[in-house]
């Protein structure tokens, strides 16, 4: 097994970052990558000594300041002030495999040969993340516009060696961890500073975390939703693939596919039903979740598009001699697709939650909260309470953020795309949706067994033997938050086929 990912120009896919992370691959960079970065570099040094003319955020300020002419024996120290002067986040400290992603996708970026950046800085880059030597970065501070600042100065001041960094699970100052390696702090050149900050590595290190995890969880809301729907005596017949032929969105057709596939041989989906219809929360799920998945392709392809991007700015083009700048830094796609992934996956936690509302209402021969002697016991009454509760709490933080936008730099920077923020609540939210989903398996486990003796399916019984070993059922109450708990670990433990996921 090749536990070695180069840095090259083949393009990162969802696939491939979740076969890097899960396997703790380590990166180099590519002959081809070493090259590009040497090339650019050497040209930008040339340029310099050629050019008298100002070029931005090489030899002048930063952001209003972009007139200001910077002598060249000052270029070093422009850039190492760039970097401390905008480490200036606030909020929650950004999560590990966030900050990871951060130092992944910005190697990747600077490896096209557009930034001049030196190799030594992006060899330090790998080091860190080879080392699982993570810089302490916070959640607030990006406007999503300029490049996520904030955050990426936090990312750099290791770098030089100031900021501070978490290292065998303590925080410590990178001064301390350099020593550690007996590495000396990098001496950033021209545009170094301005390479590191500017780009969009924040938003789509949350981006792509995000979005692996709305797959997986999509996976499995057609999974508990088929659980349900059985535990439900549901029909199947709405499922057909004639019904979605003539309504053929692929994410529809797909989810009543595999819904069909998970039931196939349920000894209760085929028995006769008493019932013509069942509410929309189980005859609708090819549609909604459907809608989901056709929303997390399009955020695929962008976030695709955008971990394979140059994002600092100035841009430089040797084969053209020229050095161009421009806009790359923006976030706006990435903003409108965190966005629409945010309202996506809280409409599969709103849908999840009323199956448990279902499942718990004493319909369909089911005792009323699924537990027995019910009012001696309240049984599974406040299980969906707190799935209410999260949904409601998911509402808000669907909110569009890119809707948003405020004038920084003294005017210079007056559209900003709020990215960031739609970054960090889309991470918040698909958490919350697994919460969600992990109440409606405990709900439908338990109202599956009342069913008993008939079966579900062969792979939904096979399933459910698995998660009983470790939530059993539940005959009277009991603490049920440590139930919830033990449920979420199940989801994050079970491991899926990334073809499953990502196809």
């Amino acid at each position: 097994m090749n536990l070695i990912h180069q840095i090259s120009d083949s393009p990162l896919n969802l696939s491939l970052v979740q076969d890097i992370i899960t396997q703790n691959k380590k990166l180099e960079l590519s002959e081809s990558a070493i090259h590009k970065i040497v090339e650019c570099r050497n040209y930008l040094d040339q340029k310099l000594k050629e050019n008298v003319k100002p070029i931005y955020g090489i030899n002048t300020g930063f952001g209003s300041l972009h007139n200001v002419k910077i002598s060249s024996e000052n270029l070093s120290k422009l850039q190492e002030n760039l970097v401390m002067s905008h480490a200036c986040g606030m909020g929650d400290e950004v999560p590990d495999a966030v900050v990871k992603l951060m130092l992944l996708l910005k190697i990747q970026s600077l490896s096209y040969g557009h930034s001049g950046v030196q190799v030594a800085t992006v060899q330090r880059l790998i080091d860190f993340y080879n080392n699982d030597i993570l810089p302490i970065i916070y959640t607030q501070g990006s406007l999503g516009a300029s490049g996520d600042l904030a955050p990426l100065a936090h990312m750099s001041l290791p770098i030089i060696g100031r900021g501070m960094v978490k290292y065998k699970g303590k925080q410590l100052a990178s001064s301390e961890v350099l020593k550690q390696f007996n590495w000396k702090p990098i001496q950033l050149q021209s545009k170094e500073g301005l390479a590191l900050l500017n780009g969009t590595q924040f938003m789509i290190a949350y981006g792509v975390a995000g979005l692996i995890e709305s797959f997986k969880l999509s996976y499995f809301a057609d999974l508990i939703g088929s659980i349900s729907l059985d535990a439900f005596d549901g029909r199947i017949e709405p499922f057909n693939q004639l019904v979605h032929l003539v309504r053929p969105h692929n994410g529809q057709i797909q989810t009543a596919k595999r819904i069909t596939e998970f039931l196939e041989g349920s000894e209760i989906i085929n028995q006769e039903k008493n019932h013509v219809q069942d509410p929309y929360s189980f005859r609708c799920i090819p549609q909604v979740h459907g809608a989901t998945k056709d929303t997390l392709k399009f955020a695929e392809r962008t976030f695709i598009t955008e971990m394979n991007a140059v994002t600092d700015n100035p841009n430089i083009f040797i084969d053209a001699d020229e050095i161009i700048s421009g806009g790359n830094f923006h976030g706006q796609p990435l903003a409108l697709a965190l966005d629409y992934l945010k309202i996506a996956m809280a409409e599969l936690g709103n849908i999840s939650e009323r199956r448990t509302f279902q499942l718990v209402s004493g319909n369909r021969e089911l005792p009323a909260f699924l537990i027995d002697n019910p009012g001696l016991n309240s049984g599974f009454m406040i299980p969906q309470y707190t799935a209410a509760s999260i949904v409601s709490a998911n509402k808000q933080l669907a909110t569009p953020a890119s809707v948003d936008s405020i004038v920084s730099s003294n005017g210079q920077e007056d559209h900003v795309s709020m990215g960031a923020n739609a970054a960090v609540q889309s991470y918040l939210l698909i958490e919350n949706v697994k919460s969600i989903l992990a109440i409606e398996l405990l709900n439908a486990s338990q109202a599956l067994m009342f069913r008993s003796p008939k079966k579900s399916s062969l792979f939904i019984e096979s399933f459910l033997k698995s998660y009983r070993k470790e939530v059993k059922f539940a005959s009277e109450d009991q603490i049920f938050h440590e139930l919830m708990k033990t449920t979420v670990s199940f989801i994050d433990d079970f491991c899926i086929d990334n073809k499953l996921l990502f196809d």
